[in-house]
């Protein structure tokens, strides 16, 4: 075989042999392979099983065009433009071969990136857009989350099947394979195949990880679609009815992962209980336990911010604090023309564009928002960012809604292109990380992680990972719950009332009349952040508990 995966020397406690299955992956601002948290969860693992020299290779997807690239339209309103990439840095393996979609073959390149080069895992790529294939087959590996529901199943194909191949071309002996949400899915049938046809010698060797907290976000299909589109491979639809206990001919794609694996796990302790209330009544699954998500330290920790912590020089720290808002504040300056002042607290709200998370939360209550933007005495910065999913067009509306209602202010601000590097200068230069999804439907987040890495001072819902870190007034600040069974517009102007209080009451007072207090509130959540909510921890975590179970 011409290809070499130059494998670094693996450490011995974690010489089990993993292959990691992604959909997305956030490995660096320069490769767009990722659309949001899920991806900045992947890259952050794939780093520290490199930085803990793991057994590892990560599976993953070329997308062509990325996600997409979020630019504005003439009146400032969000635009998303498909713009073909190209990566030097990648290396043809000289592997091209085929996979069955649709009863007809089509033809996979496997593109590797070295460990050195961003300090992560092996990585393999898989594309079908090549000139042997036609142009249908070529889309496949177009657009991440592709909008049209076959072309979806195409890429659930191209994922677990052509990456379960490609191992075996690569005559790599695999202990665990690691399905990261249930995209990867025909990867369990493949295996079901490869290996005789037993149940049980797939669930030797594998496990899985699921990160919805609700029903509708878990991937589900008809059975006449997945068998057309050849999804179980070889395998006949009666026997996959049989050993997927499949009802209602239609197939869940987490419920049938959680049939084939040994073991699985939900992302924070919260969603550990949740995803065993939504699944353990089923048959057949495997237990579900908890593995919090977290974050690497090493690629998203400012350096001098934590020299002068770990000098507990107070002085440089709060200098280089305010040089890392200068530095997002001219971002600011060349996207909008504000002006922001270094000097002045700072709200930060930027993820993953979705309605659930409530971008606008903090508007709800909009005579009051003005007011507290208008105050001169105790000043206020708001900056939002994120990418809605490109079809979803609530979402799209949400953003821009945002836009338009903030023009007024001079202290607000709606950035685009929330990828790795905007983020991470969002996270450096927020003094408040404002997280409000509607409770209980975080299944982890993580952007609070990095945030408090940085100085950064969480102000959140207590849903996913926050209720393990967060105690209120110490390390961060919780905005109160409404009762759960509250109908949502009730909810919603609660826990909006709540981020006002939160901020006019608490924040703002030891900002401008405590700073040290405030400052310590920062530093207790940077020491205390790490090692519980980094990422080798996690990485540990999944050799300890899943791979070696």
């Amino acid at each position: 075989m011409a290809f070499d995966l130059n494998m670094y020397p693996v450490a011995e406690k974690f010489k089990t042999s993993a292959a990691y299955f992604s959909m997305e992956f956030a490995l660096d601002q320069a490769l767009k392979t990722y659309s949001g948290g899920l991806g900045f969860l992947a890259g952050s693992h794939m780093r520290s099983a490199y930085e803990l020299k793991q057994n590892l290779v990560g599976i993953g997807i070329l997308w062509s065009y990325g996600y997409y690239d979020q630019g504005r339209n003439e009146d400032q309103t969000m635009r998303a433009d498909f713009r073909l990439k190209s990566y030097s840095f990648l290396q043809d393996t000289g592997l091209t071969f085929p996979i069955i979609i649709h009863d007809a073959p089509v033809l996979v390149k496997a593109m590797y990136l070295a460990p050195d080069t961003f300090g992560t895992a092996p990585m393999f790529f898989l594309t079908t857009d090549i000139p042997e294939n036609d142009y249908i087959s070529r889309t496949i590996s177009h657009h991440l989350y592709d909008p049209d529901t076959a072309a979806r199943v195409a890429q659930s194909i191209l994922l677990g099947v052509g990456g379960g191949k490609l191992l075996d071309l690569l005559e790599r002996k695999v202990d665990a394979y690691h399905l990261n949400e249930g995209h990867g899915l025909p990867l369990a049938f493949f295996l079901y195949d490869k290996h005789g046809r037993n149940l049980e010698e797939v669930k030797k060797r594998l496990v899985f990880t699921t990160h919805t907290p609700e029903l509708a976000g878990n991937e589900e299909h008809p059975m006449k679609l997945l068998t057309d589109m050849s999804f179980f491979g070889p395998v006949p639809e009666e026997e996959i009815r049989r050993v997927a206990q499949v009802e209602n001919n239609t197939l869940n794609y987490t419920l049938t992962a959680l049939r084939f694996s040994h073991i699985s796990n939900g992302v924070s302790k919260v969603h550990g209980e949740v995803a065993n209330e939504m699944w353990g009544h089923y048959n057949g699954i495997c237990p579900i336990i908890a593995i919090t998500n977290s974050q690497n330290g090493t690629y998203w920790r400012d350096r001098k911010l934590h020299e002068a912590l770990a000098a507990n020089d107070d002085t440089a720290l709060k200098a280089c604090k305010r040089e890392l808002k200068q530095e997002l504040f001219k971002i600011v300056a060349d996207q909008t023309g504000n002006l922001f002042d270094p000097d002045v607290l700072t709200v930060v709200w930027a993820r993953r564009f979705a309605g659930y998370k409530r971008a606008d939360l903090i508007l709800r209550h909009f005579q009051r928002f003005q007011e507290l933007i208008n105050n001169a005495d105790r000043p206020v910065q708001v900056i939002w960012a994120g990418k809605p999913y490109p079809k979803d067009y609530g979402a799209i509306a949400l953003f821009n809604d945002i836009i338009r209602k903030t023009k007024p202010f001079k202290n607000c601000a709606v950035l685009t292109g929330y990828e790795l590097g905007l983020s991470a200068a969002m996270k450096k230069g927020a003094d408040i990380w404002l997280n409000t999804p509607r409770f209980p439907r975080e299944a982890s987040g993580t952007s609070g992680m990095t945030a408090a890495m940085n100085g950064c001072v969480s102000l959140s819902i207590a849903d996913g990972w926050v209720p393990e870190f967060v105690r209120h007034g110490e390390n961060g600040f919780l905005i109160p719950l409404a009762n759960v069974n509250e109908p949502e517009p009730v909810k919603d102007d609660i826990e909006a009332t709540g981020v006002l209080d939160v901020l006019e009451q608490e924040i703002l007072p030891l900002y401008y009349s405590q700073p040290q207090d405030f400052l310590e509130i920062a530093k207790t959540g940077m020491l205390e952040v790490e090692p519980e909510f980094e990422s080798c921890r996690m990485a540990t975590e999944y050799y300890e508990r899943m791979y070696n179970a």
